[in-house]
């Protein structure tokens, strides 16, 4: 799966809690890891463990082979595995996903594809409930979602038990609708923090996407 602007910016987003100290993971689990790309920002920011599981074959060498490759492979483990039968002893203090997107849409030929895009592998309620297991009692999560799927994962977390703490909708110009939701859980009832981001203003990165993205892209190009 390709590197996508929106999952730099979820990365970018969680990376920063951490750096500014509003969470101290000491474990992290990164839920269908892809190629890695989650894991390395946050691990740029923490010294937290972080385990990065995944089904596809090939995203999984492309995890490992990215994590031998930088600095912090140290504290970076991968594991090819099926997340709903996954065993581990451990509780995260910090879960995160970028989980499946496209819950009844069209659906591609390429099978690897729909697994990854699609919930017939992992349904958010499936995804709820392997938080629940993983997640230690005062532990936070974060996923990234299509806007249009945020209030209906905001309403089956709260069912859970699990309480909303930050949301930012993101929006590709200010003259474009919402098409992400980028939330951050715990399990403890806080003041709800709502924000917007727009990616480019006049075809420039905005100055909210530069703060958060400076550290990860080798160059902010405006165009």
């Amino acid at each position: 799966m390709k590197v996508c602007t929106d999952s730099c910016l979820f990365g970018a987003w969680i990376a920063d809690k951490i750096e500014k100290k509003i969470i101290h993971p000491k474990r992290i689990l990164d839920i269908g890891s892809g190629t890695g790309l989650l894991s390395l920002m946050l691990a740029q920011k923490s010294n937290a463990e972080i385990d990065a599981v995944e089904i596809d074959q090939n995203s999984f060498l492309q995890t490992k082979e990215n994590f031998a490759a930088s600095q912090w492979d140290q504290q970076l483990h991968a594991f090819q595995a099926d997340i709903t039968n996954w065993r581990s002893s451990t509780k995260y203090d910090l879960i995160i996903s970028n989980p499946p997107f496209f819950e009844n849409d069209l659906k591609s030929a390429i099978q690897h594809k729909n697994v990854a895009k699609h919930h017939d592998a992992l349904t958010l309620a499936d995804l709820l409930n392997l938080i629940k297991k993983h997640l230690s009692n005062e532990g936070n999560f974060a996923v990234l979602l299509p806007f249009h799927r945020a209030e209906y994962f905001k309403k089956i977390a709260g069912e859970n038990h699990f309480y909303l703490i930050e949301e930012l909708f993101v929006k590709q110009t200010p003259h474009h609708s919402y098409f992400r939701s980028l939330l951050f859980f715990g399990t403890k009832k806080e003041t709800i923090i709502s924000k917007e981001l727009v990616i480019k203003i006049d075809k420039n990165y905005s100055a909210e996407f530069n703060a958060l993205l400076k550290d990860y892209y080798l160059s902010l190009t405006n165009n």
